[in-house]
């Protein structure tokens, strides 16, 4: 099918329906009592039409990719492809970050009062603070840990912590490094979707993966690097189960799921995506102990170092409901996230949604080549990227700004546009998505 049906336009018109119905009501529960706390509900941000430095790379970049992007991606040679995609996304999410100015939109994101940086200068003896961490999270404690301190295991910290240690320090090289490495995260999924799909999907995808709404909040926030790290994950442990180098990928998989679950408690849920990959993985039983002993490594590290990660966590849930995010209210965001994932994801991914329901629904010649079609493949990887994102959202720790904290869910919700036809006209709507977002409103991250 190569035009666009009625039937893909219905998920996107749903989709914007229901943006407008969480900004009207949202507006209203805001100016009446305030729980909220966005400034533009259902986003963490405050509407502030702009243009910036970034406004003029941000449109060229954009205009180059809808319009070379699909031709280009078919024809690369394959490593040439993922070095362009790391580029292409690289110069999309630094030309956005850009559109803010280079203080707010990218020296100054991680140095607020609510930042990581605030407390690099109370790790300079980190096994001390480690043991001591803990001490710190509920807002009654002494000399309590800024917000996003608080809210994250103690590796995501020290992820900023190290590169002060290394002459690195300052917003500047936090937002260069979450940048760089944030970026990447387009790149590992492309090559999970050529092992566990096909190059074909995988080549359609690549557009995608690069001109998206997401950047907005990729650059600069750290749940961007935090993407990276648990898609290279997902990335290796796809190249596992495949057979590529199965217990090098293994070990090195492992140790970035561990590496996850300390980054931030949410990204435990990366488990239903991996759980997806090993199904479609042709090895999976021979890999599983290189698979674990790798997982096993950042949680024996932090415990024997005096973190306790589930006593951190249910201190954590202890503090949101003290009034760090407790007070928003559960009845609106349930659904107000949702309406989040449409902005972030674009009107694009919400028409490959329904091609992605349709194409699992429809019955295959046989029951045992069910799993052989490639679109039933990636579809099942989409799937479980919305079923971890759902179970987050129901779970009530994730009660706003989800813009952010879902990316490294979202990600992994981009490749249903493979499935699209016209993907210029697709990747028009999410980069005109991504500017208005970006040019109209001043985001909180």
């Amino acid at each position: 099918m190569n035009r666009v049906l009625p039937h893909d336009l219905i998920p996107v018109v749903a989709a914007a329906l229901l943006v407008l119905v969480a900004a009207v009501v949202g507006t209203a529960v805001e100016h009446r009592d305030g729980t909220l706390h966005v400034g533009w509900p259902p986003l963490y941000a405050t509407w502030e039409p702009h243009i910036g430095a970034g406004t003029p790379a941000a449109v060229v970049v954009a205009v180059l990719i809808m319009a070379y992007g699909p031709p280009l991606a078919a024809r690369l040679p394959w490593r040439g492809l993922l070095a362009t995609v790391w580029a292409a996304a690289l110069a999309w999410t630094v030309s956005l970050a850009l559109v803010d100015g280079w203080e707010h939109g990218v020296a100054g994101r991680l140095t607020t009062k609510y930042e990581y940086l605030r407390a690099v200068d109370r790790f300079h003896d980190i096994p001390a603070a480690l043991r001591d961490f803990t001490h710190h999270i509920l807002i009654g404690s002494p000399d309590h840990w800024p917000a996003h301190v608080a809210g994250h295991p103690p590796a995501a910290t020290l992820t900023f912590v190290l590169l002060d240690r290394a002459g690195l320090g300052g917003g500047a090289w936090a937002g260069a490094l979450v940048l760089v490495a944030g970026t990447t995260a387009a790149v590992a999924v492309l090559i999970a979707l050529r092992t566990l799909a096909d190059e074909t999907l995988a080549r359609r995808a690549a557009p995608f993966l690069v001109l998206a709404p997401t950047a907005v909040w990729a650059g600069v926030s750290a749940d961007g690097y935090y993407a990276a790290v648990a898609a290279w994950a997902l990335a290796f442990l796809a190249l596992a189960v495949t057979g590529h180098r199965p217990r090098v990928t293994a070990l090195a998989s492992g140790l970035l799921c561990g590496l996850t679950a300390y980054l931030s408690y949410g990204l435990t849920l990366i488990a239903l995506i991996a759980t997806a990959v090993v199904l479609l993985g042709s090895r999976r039983l021979p890999v599983l102990p290189w698979l674990l002993a790798g997982c096993a490594v950042a949680p024996l590290v932090f415990t024997l170092a005096g973190f306790s990660w589930w006593e951190a966590y249910h201190l954590l849930v202890e503090r949101y409901y003290q009034g760090a995010g407790g007070i928003r209210p559960y009845g609106y965001w349930v659904w107000a996230n949702l309406a989040c994932t449409a902005l972030v994801a674009g009107p694009a991914t919400a028409a490959g949604l329904r091609r992605t329901v349709t194409v699992l629904s429809a019955s295959a010649p046989r029951p045992s080549s069910w799993f052989t079609a490639p679109e039933r493949r990636l579809g099942l990887l989409t799937l479980a990227a919305l079923l971890a994102l759902l179970v987050a959202d129901l779970s009530g720790m994730s009660k706003a700004e989800t813009e952010r904290i879902w990316l490294p869910f979202i990600m992994w919700l981009l490749p249903a546009c493979a499935l699209l036809p016209r993907p210029r006209v697709w990747l028009c709507a999410q980069a005109a998505l991504a500017l208005a977002l970006n040019h109209f409103l001043l985001t909180g991250w």
